[in-house]
């Protein structure tokens, strides 16, 4: 059985991981018309998977419809959400997109920047797997929360 296959039972433990669950509770939050109400967390998040071969079949220049970029601001406000889980205080995810999917994620708490990542070529948003997935949220994660500790006066503000 292949890293995917393995990863779309829902008896892995990743899909028992904070970041996960929140992924999936910030994915059904865009649903409005309740599509995703019963389906189970790894078809919710199979669209975040894109492997080295579905990204060469996405075309290099394009725009980056509505679908996609509601999954790139789902998986920000998922980190955002986890930081005010771990410090308290309010996060707030920014997204600045350009039509053609190039622009800059920002969260703040406070005053505080705790997280500055530039995007490139949103139209072809994915990870390898989402264990690849939550480990990058979780640097993320990891790196805010130091920011934060650092600089307490700031975020608090």
């Amino acid at each position: 059985m292949t890293e995917a296959a393995m990863e779309r039972t829902q008896d892995n433990p990743i899909f028992e991981s904070d970041f996960v669950i929140e992924m999936v509770r910030q994915m059904r939050a865009v649903d409005t018309y309740g599509t995703y109400d019963n389906w189970p967390a790894a078809r919710i998040l199979e669209p975040f998977v894109l492997t080295r071969e579905k990204k060469r079949e996405i075309p290099v220049i394009g725009d980056p419809d509505e679908i996609t970029l509601s999954r790139v601001k789902a998986f920000y406000n998922a980190i955002a959400a986890l930081i005010e889980k771990e410090c308290g205080l309010m996060a707030v995810p920014m997204l600045n997109l350009t039509h053609e999917g190039f622009g800059r994620a920002i969260i703040t708490v406070g005053k505080l920047v705790v997280m500055d990542r530039t995007l490139r070529d949103v139209h072809r948003f994915g990870y390898d797997s989402l264990s690849r997935m939550k480990d990058d949220a979780d640097k993320l994660l990891s790196v805010a929360l130091e920011i934060i500790g650092e600089h307490s006066d700031v975020a608090g503000m």
